[in-house]
């Protein structure tokens, strides 16, 4: 390990108000992306003449990308460094999202899809690895709650202003609207000085590329299988893909206890926090996206209200997960990673279960309830989570660390999803009546696996990574007297 310099490489006074706003904007840009692209859908397959298997491709091929490709994103962020990485995603996005605009046909919008899940998946993990290397630990819960409320309110704004733009300008327009400030951002990120690393080139250069491989495979195809699954008729295709995900990750198991410069660093799948914090996020991630799935279903469905009106009735959701962010951080400083996260779990366990009594009759308070204790449930489970996950990765593995919760949160929904739909299955008659069916119990008990999840993370907020393994909080002082804030290597 080399020494480290007589004076800590300070970081320049504007370069963390830059990297917020980068990593700020580039979440927000991407949770947007997400929600419009989907009222875009139907315009695009009439403009296109596209099939409807086809449609579904610009989401699977999208998703699939990212998921493959997130957790090597991150590792050459670590290598490379984050700002650059984030740049060449960030541009890339804008370049993608332009050509998509400008689609002459439903092959070339499906080839570039995948071609921005590519650049996504480099901005993604990038997102955080920046801000682990421009905070110093004990301050990294606001820029990752600020992050976080950027990403809810841009998913709520992401219905009426997709809606609006479809109506007014056609399905193009959607795509347009991320170019300007992902093009803005990343050409901000290039401006942004690198922390002089310390380690020699030999170190950063090579990798794990068969490992690389072997890991976007198994998630590729798990993504795959688990978008595939609930499509009428598609179970073998997918028994297939899920089989063979399976076998991919067991042979990436061989393969990186063998390996001299794995992939996944043995020191980050050891932290505690680390892999309780992925639990948590996955847990959650997969318990709200199929509660979504179903209760939309319910609404539309079984009561017979129009989108809009279904939209309306799960706004407490999308105000208490922006609203919830600015409270996370006095909330983790009172009761620590794990009251919190223990917080946020029992909130989401509850919101889940108060929308599994929904029956024919229901109101709209009884909705608007359950949807208000999802949102304040989720948003302090991820901003927790996601501190602890950044927080006590080695500086050395941030932008892995960044690719694993960005993965957690890809796959979650994914996995969600399928259960909700495999699950309204069983009960054809009354499945989409949640009181009537087994999909939302099945799912309050996935929300229920945070719980313990949380238990393995801190019981109070002042420990550093890489230091105490205990809950003691440490002196503020004392900290800072033993760690100068500086970035290094």
């Amino acid at each position: 390990m080399s020494a480290a310099p007589a004076t800590p490489v300070r970081a320049p006074v504007r370069a963390p108000v830059r990297t917020l706003v980068c990593s700020v904007t580039g979440a927000a840009v991407v949770a947007l992306d997400g929600t419009v692209l989907t009222l875009a859908q139907p315009a695009l397959q009439r403009d296109l003449h596209a099939g409807v298997a086809e449609v579904q491709w610009t989401g699977t091929g999208y998703l699939v990308a990212v998921a493959s490709l997130l957790v090597l994103a991150g590792r050459l962020g670590d290598r490379h460094g984050h700002h650059r990485v984030f740049a060449l995603g960030a541009l890339g996005f804008a370049a993608a999202s332009a050509g998509i605009a400008l689609a002459p046909g439903i092959g070339a919008v499906i080839l570039l899809r995948v071609l921005q899940g590519v650049c996504g998946a480099l901005l993604q993990p990038a997102t955080l690895g920046m801000l682990r290397t421009a905070y110093p630990p004990d301050r990294l819960t606001g820029p990752i709650a600020l992050r976080t409320g950027a990403i809810g309110l841009a998913a709520a704004a992401g219905p009426l202003l997709g809606g609006a733009l479809v109506s007014a300008h056609g399905w193009r327009a959607v795509f347009l609207l991320g170019v300007p400030p992902t093009l803005a951002v990343g050409l901000l990120a290039l401006t942004v000085r690198e922390p002089r690393r310390t380690e020699p080139a030999r170190a950063r250069a090579g990798g794990d590329p068969l490992g690389a491989l072997l890991l976007a495979g198994a998630l590729g195809l798990l993504v795959h299988g688990l978008v595939t699954l609930p499509h009428p008729g598609a179970g073998g295709r997918a028994a297939v893909a899920l089989a063979a995900s399976a076998t991919a990750a067991l042979a990436l198991v061989r393969h990186e206890r063998r390996a001299t410069d794995p992939l996944l660093p043995p020191a980050l799948l050891r932290s505690r926090p680390v892999a309780a914090g992925l639990a948590a996020l996955l847990a959650a991630s997969a318990a709200l996206s199929g509660t979504l799935f179903v209760t939309t279903y319910f609404l539309q469905e079984t009561q017979r209200l129009d989108p809009l009106d279904a939209g309306v009735r799960f706004l407490p959701l999308a105000v208490l997960m922006v609203l919830g962010a600015a409270f996370c951080p006095p909330l983790q400083r009172r009761l620590g990673p794990r009251g919190a996260a223990l917080a946020g779990g029992a909130l989401l366990t509850s919101g889940v279960l108060v929308l599994a009594r929904l029956d024919g009759g229901a109101g709209a308070v009884a909705t608007g309830t359950g949807a208000a204790l999802l949102g304040a449930g989720f948003v302090t489970l991820m901003v927790t989570a996601t501190a602890a996950i950044v927080r006590h990765a080695p500086e050395a593995h941030a932008g892995v660390a960044g690719g694993l919760q960005q993965t957690a949160m890809n796959t979650g929904p994914a996995l969600g999803v399928a259960t909700a739909a495999a699950l309204l299955a069983l009960v054809p008659g009354g499945g989409f009546v949640p009181a009537h069916g087994a999909a939302l119990p099945a799912l309050a008990l996935l929300a229920a696996l945070t719980l313990p999840a949380s238990l393995a993370l801190p019981a109070a907020g002042g420990d550093r990574a890489g230091g105490r393994r205990g809950g003691t909080r440490q002196p503020g002082a004392a900290r800072r007297s033993r760690r100068p804030f500086c970035v290094r290597s």
